[in-house]
């Protein structure tokens, strides 16, 4: 069993917002693409975990100006002469101080402002960026990791994957919609890893393949994040039945099939 401290943190973050442009665009899967945003004003970025969000600025109409709000004393002021911006949660895949550049990874599987805004990106459009406001920074020192999402919590998953040291041991489950959605996660851990499909004949997949999971002895952590009721019925599980104490377990709703723009934290 490991000695090392195994305290999570909550850290908070001055605000700040960017304006940033498209540097460059790669096609990672045929349902996800990744958008590398470059700028000056990505001096001082700062993201302390993978469980990040930073808030995307889309324009509020395809084609329109970007009306980018500020930072106020009681939280962020939109401009009353503009259309207020429409606002997405995302995922920090990367941030290279030295090379200023941020990578945001975008799921396409579903129309919405941010997919369509990603799918009809072209190198120098502008984008707005604030955050992320805090960060949940989980030790890298515990026995085992299990990290459970969809596709939406793939960049999550990967910027840990590579995160973990030599000789961490990480057990990943992931739904993605068809098997070209995949992808080759990079790490030097100790990597076991179990696709799903999207089928669902009563149960999800991530709940049944969650039930089936044997946790290793020792110290652990479960991060699990995806669309709402798959996640909470993975945390119900995980808590209820088989006694993971809460502290152990970091669940996020990513989506809801009812209301897409929603991020919740399970608690």
């Amino acid at each position: 069993m490991t000695q090392a401290d195994l305290t999570v943190q909550k850290l908070r973050h001055p605000l700040k917002l960017r304006m940033l442009r498209v540097g460059r665009i790669t096609e990672l899967t045929p349902s996800m693409r990744r958008i590398t945003l470059v700028g000056a004003d990505l001096e001082g970025f700062h993201s302390a975990s993978f469980d990040d969000h930073v808030k995307l600025f889309f324009p509020a109409e395809p084609g329109a100006e970007l009306a980018m709000p500020v930072a106020g004393p009681n939280g962020l002021q939109f401009p009353d002469d503009a259309p207020r911006p429409i606002a997405r949660d995302y995922t920090p895949r990367r941030y290279d101080p030295a090379a200023q550049e941020l990578d945001i990874d975008f799921v396409l599987h579903h129309s919405g402002p941010a997919t369509d805004w990603a799918m009809g990106a072209s190198v120098g459009d502008t984008l707005g960026v604030g955050g992320p406001r805090g960060s949940f920074v989980i030790p890298t020192g515990f026995d085992w990791h299990a990290l459970i999402g969809d596709e939406t919590a793939m960049p999550a998953i990967g910027r840990r994957l590579e995160e973990l040291p030599q000789g961490a041991q990480a057990l990943v489950i992931v739904k993605t919609r068809d098997e070209a959605s995949r992808m080759d996660f990079q790490s030097r851990c100790d990597l076991r890893i179990q696709w799903l499909d999207a089928s669902d004949d009563g149960m999800d997949a991530l709940e049944r393949a969650t039930r089936e999971l044997v946790l290793p002895e020792g110290e652990g952590y479960v991060w699990a994040a995806g669309e709402y009721t798959p996640i909470q019925k993975v945390r119900e599980h995980l808590v209820n039945e088989r006694g993971l104490d809460k502290g152990r377990i970091r669940a996020a709703s990513y989506w809801r099939r009812e209301a897409p723009a929603t991020h919740v934290n399970f608690e």
